[in-house]
């Protein structure tokens, strides 16, 4: 067998095995969504407009994720099949940002521009604050922790 084969057929094995742990998402309406789901995006939905549900299963387990914009600004919020809040993405503005967070994310992302910043909340805790940013004409993402210190693992 070729080193060409060996190496291709190991990373066809790599992906094979990787598969089930990838997130497995795709776009429902509303009306799919289980009542329990249901009965949180009415109570956490207060206000905002709807862009959008989706289902997504990892690691065997389903989520529904509710897409919305309030006062502004994105939030959005995974949930459990049984509705409880799993984790919770909204955006922050650069400017409301603690010092210590703004220079957290700034000493991570270098020379790029901050572009959009997100708190990230993971059930009911602030864990971390993510922001996008550009960098040679190059979009990519860095963290922090709510202390604006590097993280020992992404979020």
């Amino acid at each position: 067998m070729s080193i060409r084969t060996s190496v291709g057929l190991a990373t066809v094995a790599t992906l094979l095995l990787a598969l089930p742990v990838w997130t497995q998402e795709k776009k429902i309406k509303r009306s799919d969504l289980p009542p329990a789901v249901e009965k949180t995006v009415v109570a956490q939905s207060a206000g905002a407009t709807m862009r959008g549900f989706s289902q997504e299963k990892e690691n065997g387990q389903i989520f529904y994720e509710a897409e919305l914009t309030l006062n502004g600004h994105s939030k959005d919020i995974l949930m459990d099949a049984n509705g409880g809040v799993v984790e919770v993405e909204e955006q922050v503005e650069i400017d409301a940002l603690p010092a210590v967070v703004k220079e957290g994310l700034q000493a991570k992302a270098g020379k790029g521009k901050l572009l959009k910043v997100e708190s990230l909340t993971k059930h009911g805790k602030l864990v971390a604050y993510e922001a996008q940013v550009m960098s040679a004409g190059k979009r990519s993402e860095v963290q922090v922790g709510p202390e604006g210190k590097a993280l020992a693992h992404e979020e």
